[in-house]
């Protein structure tokens, strides 16, 4: 009997410390990362980034317990998925930089009688920076592969109404029983350097767009924040990037409450349990904000599964 599967795709983080390198050095040889033409240079940029910063990023994550959230909440996610689904259909997940990667999946997939495989990237906007490398990768992986299944995917899905819901019922859960005009709320989104968005890349289209779909959702629901901002995370280097920072936002905000939720990501990382619930916290209380939290990203919830499961039989 043919299968089905259906695998969700995301960057990936390390699973020990052991592993950061390696997250590292295949990010940052990544040529929908470091986007200039030679190969050799960026090897050799991606290398020197890869060794300044490698100890630095293994501080992060023993902070963290030793590796990254990421992939635990992942295996939550496709487990839910998988008792949902059945046996008739094959529920795995592939990341970029670290195991499991595509080369591994596929060749599992090849010993089943796999006649279609669909792609859900954990992105909800399309970036050429997450959502295009992602696909990319699995797709020339698969195609080397003895592998002969349909591959369908999608870029994106910030509009999937069920998707947004999920999104509010985290916001909901954050500000619990207090009142949300005590608060700003503040989608944070993965900062790009603003040369990749010069050059064509949607992703600060898709993210204000969606910010506008979230807004009118919360107005319908009586979700009344003082008010609602848009910011960008994790620059670095000295380029121009994205604007406004996340932590120029925090200084024009109203220094009384303050939601932070993650808008570029499905699954909490350490950009979301680090870098914001932990250094942007520490700017948070420096300013003087009476309440600061952070959002949970989406993970396992049941909204986001019913969402994934609606977005997968619109693929067939």
């Amino acid at each position: 009997m043919k299968k089905e599967a259906l695998l969700l795709l995301n960057m990936g983080g390390p699973n020990n410390l052991e592993e950061v390198e390696v997250f590292l050095k295949n990010m940052f040889n990544d040529k929908n990362i470091l986007t200039m033409k030679s190969d050799l240079l960026r090897k050799f940029v991606g290398g020197m980034i890869t060794f300044t910063r490698t100890e630095s990023s293994q501080e992060i994550y023993r902070e963290l317990g030793g590796k990254s959230p990421i992939v635990g909440h992942t295996k939550n996610l496709v487990n839910k998925l998988q008792e949902k689904l059945g046996e008739s259909v094959i529920v795995d997940f592939v990341m970029r930089y670290t195991p499991p990667f595509a080369d591994e999946v596929i060749e599992r997939l090849n010993k089943e009688d796999v006649d279609k495989i669909y792609l859900i990237p954990m992105y909800p906007q399309y970036s050429t920076t997450t959502t295009k490398s992602s696909l990319e990768d699995f797709e020339e992986t698969y195609h080397d592969s003895e592998g002969d299944a349909l591959v369908v995917e999608i870029k994106h899905y910030f509009e999937s109404e069920k998707y947004n819901q999920a999104v509010l019922e985290k916001i909901k859960e954050s500000v619990g029983s207090d009142d949300y005009k005590d608060f700003d709320i503040i989608f944070s989104a993965h900062g790009l350097p603003q040369k990749i968005v010069d050059a064509g890349d949607v992703y600060e289209k898709h993210v204000n767009r969606h910010v506008s779909i979230l807004k009118e959702m919360m107005a319908n629901e009586g979700m009344d924040f003082h008010e609602v901002h848009l910011a960008y995370q994790s620059k670095v280097g000295p380029m121009k990037w994205l604007e406004p920072s996340l932590e120029d936002k925090l200084r024009t905000v109203r220094n009384r409450g303050v939601i932070i939720f993650p808008i570029a990501f499905t699954i909490d990382n350490s950009e979301t349990d680090f870098e914001l619930d932990i250094e942007y916290r520490e700017i948070a209380e420096e300013l003087g904000f009476k309440e600061y939290r952070v959002a949970k990203c989406l993970n396992d919830s049941d909204l986001f599964v019913e969402a994934l499961l609606e977005i997968y039989e619109k693929m067939k």
